[in-house]
């Protein structure tokens, strides 16, 4: 009968039925002791409402911040097998931003920088900046863990699922998996995230 409260003590407040119905089964599911690795839900919650929600500005920079060293601007120039499946899984994202945000990003072989244009950071801020806290938290986290603010803005957009969007950022590991096979510490890892 009490009102749900934030570590921030801030009043827990949700946008939907569902997402508050999601949030209290991952209190359901807690036994003996609280485990907030189990809640991801919960934390993303509490992160907008506690941290987020004051610092729209900061985070929305450090999405754009991300986007000028996205990703799915740095290719691969060998093994053939790679570049392919780089393009196909990267380059619809790339053509999407374009279309859907007008914001055209140059991407290049190897890992030396490559210079984005003022007018695609402009346009990925401009995407940013009417996202309520809950969705720019959401959006924050899957650039992070990503690497790539594009392939979250499609997810958040609707061009992707979250799992079409898990799958093209680790394209590289993938790839070095099907070669070299499986590194324990980096599927434990990867799991994790």
């Amino acid at each position: 009968g009490r009102v749900a409260r934030t570590p921030g003590k801030r009043e827990l407040r949700l946008p939907s039925r569902a997402l508050a119905e999601a949030v209290a089964t991952e209190w359901d599911v807690q036994q003996a002791s609280i485990d907030p690795a189990t809640m991801p839900l919960t934390r993303l919650v509490n992160t907008a409402i506690d941290g987020v929600e004051a610092r729209m500005g900061d985070v929305a920079a450090d999405i754009v911040k991300y986007a000028g060293s996205d990703l799915l601007c740095y290719r691969a120039d060998y093994p053939e097998g790679l570049v392919l499946r780089q393009q196909g899984l990267w380059d619809p994202v790339l053509a999407w931003v374009e279309e859907h945000h007008g914001a055209t990003f140059a991407a290049a072989n190897g890992i030396m920088p490559v210079a984005q244009s003022d007018g695609a950071s402009r346009r990925i801020a401009d995407a940013v900046a009417p996202l309520d806290p809950l969705r720019l938290t959401a959006l924050h986290v899957m650039t992070t863990l990503m690497g790539s603010a594009l392939l979250a803005l499609a997810v958040v957009g609707g061009r992707l699922t979250p799992e079409a969007a898990w799958e093209a950022a680790h394209v590289d590991e993938d790839w070095q998996i099907a070669e070299w096979g499986e590194d324990a510490e980096a599927t434990a890892r990867r799991e994790r995230r």
